[in-house]
């Protein structure tokens, strides 16, 4: 019996700080027998410690996640079956276009460098900002596969 291949998805946004970790994270936890998920940035930051927290409490520690560009990924020739880029379109269109990409998506998901208010309320919008992308890899994968 052959067996099937992973369908590659890299996830792009700005620092690779928050959304596209959290993509990366529930993509390749939840659905990593049949997906293999990386996240870049177009410019590299550290990651943010609204998404170490929010992921956390979701289970799972990504203190220690790298944080990679996407001009790197792109310059060492690496493929994916998706492109899915988790920032508004006007900052997707700062994106390389990959060789053999026929599936490129945009998820125009708010910054939460833009959160105001305390830390709490930063916080809860970071959870609300965590499920929403759940809820959008849980949609992605019922589109793949």
């Amino acid at each position: 019996m052959l067996k099937k291949q992973k369908i590659k998805v890299l996830f792009v946004c700005v620092h690779n700080s928050f959304r596209s970790q959290i993509a990366e994270t529930i993509l390749n936890h939840k659905y990593g027998e049949h997906f293999i998920a990386e996240s870049a940035g177009l410019e590299k930051k550290e990651i943010s410690p609204l998404a170490i927290q929010v992921m956390k409490e979701y289970g799972i520690d990504i203190s220690q996640h790298s944080v990679d560009s996407v001009f790197d990924f792109y310059k060492e020739g690496r493929l994916y079956h998706y492109i899915i880029t988790v920032c508004s379109k006007e900052v997707e269109a700062q994106c390389p276009i990959f060789p053999g990409i026929r599936n490129r998506m945009n998820w125009d998901l708010e910054d939460p460098e833009e959160f105001t208010g305390t830390l709490e309320e930063k916080l809860e919008e970071a959870r609300i900002l965590r499920d929403k992308i759940e809820t959008l890899v849980d949609e992605f994968v019922n589109y793949a596969d």
